[in-house]
C-alpha cells in the first residue's frame, strides 16, 4: 500500500506542477498580447488624430480658397454643351459673313446694271424704249441695299461675335424694305412682258445686246 500511495502522491504533485507551469505560461503569453493591444490602440488613436487633422485642414483650405472648388474637372455633359455652343457660334459667324458677302455681290450687280445698262439706254433717249418701266425702281433698291449693308457692317465691325445683334438691323430697316420691294414686285410682271416685246424689235433688241456685251 505504501508504494502505491507514494505513486499516487507523485502523480498529484506532477499534476500540480503542470498546472503551475501552464498558469505561468498563460501569463507570459498573455502579457505581451495585452501590451501589444495597448500599443496598437495608441497607434490607432494617433492615426485617427492625424486623419482628423488632415480632414480639417482640407476643409479649412476650401473655406479660405473657394476658387479651388471652381477648378474641379469638367464633366462630359458640360464638355458636350460647350462644344455645341462653340459649333453654333461658329455657324452663326459663317451665316452672317455669307449674308454680308451676298449683299455686297448684289450691290455690285446693281451697280453694273445701272452704269452699263440703264444709264446708257437713258442717254440714247430712244422714244419707243421705256427705261423706267422696264427697270422699275431698281435704283431705289440699290440705295436700300447699300443702306442695309452699311447697317450690317456697323453691327459687326469691331464687335465680338456673341455681341453682334443682326436681327435689330432688319427690324430697323423693315419698313423701307417692304415699301421698296412692294413696288418692285408689283411691276415685275409688266417689266417682263415689256422685255419680251422689245426683244421682238430688232433695233431695240440690238440696244439690249450692246448693253449685255458691255456687262460681259
Amino acid at each position: 500500500d505504501c508504494p502505491g500511495k507514494e505513486g499516487t502522491g507523485g502523480r498529484m504533485r506532477n499534476l500540480t506542477l503542470l498546472r503551475n507551469k501552464l498558469y505561468m505560461g498563460q501569463r507570459r503569453s498573455t502579457e505581451p498580447v495585452v501590451e501589444s493591444t495597448a500599443t496598437a490602440g495608441d497607434h490607432g488613436n494617433l492615426r485617427r488624430s492625424q486623419s482628423d487633422r488632415t480632414e480639417y485642414s482640407q476643409k479649412l483650405q476650401e473655406k479660405m480658397a473657394p476658387q479651388v472648388v471652381s477648378s474641379a474637372p469638367v464633366t462630359p455633359l458640360q464638355e458636350d454643351e460647350e462644344e455645341v455652343s462653340r459649333r453654333m457660334m461658329a455657324r452663326r459667324v459663317k451665316i452672317i459673313a455669307e449674308l454680308m458677302q451676298t449683299e455686297k455681290d448684289y450691290i455690285s450687280d446693281l451697280d453694273l446694271c445701272i452704269k452699263e445698262v440703264i444709264q446708257p439706254l437713258r442717254d440714247k433717249q430712244i422714244a419707243r424704249f421705256d427705261v423706267d418701266g422696264l427697270f422699275s425702281n431698281i435704283e431705289l433698291v440699290h440705295q436700300l441695299s447699300s443702306k442695309l449693308l452699311s447697317l450690317l457692317e456697323e453691327a459687326t465691325t469691331d464687335v465680338e461675335p456673341p455681341m453682334q445683334i443682326i436681327g435689330e438691323v432688319f427690324l430697323q430697316i423693315k419698313g423701307p424694305l417692304e415699301d421698296t420691294y412692294k413696288i418692285y414686285c408689283y411691276h415685275h410682271d409688266d417689266a417682263h412682258t415689256m422685255l419680251e416685246y422689245y426683244e421682238k424689235d430688232e433695233e431695240l433688241k440690238q440696244h439690249l445686246r450692246d448693253c449685255v456685251q458691255s456687262l460681259k
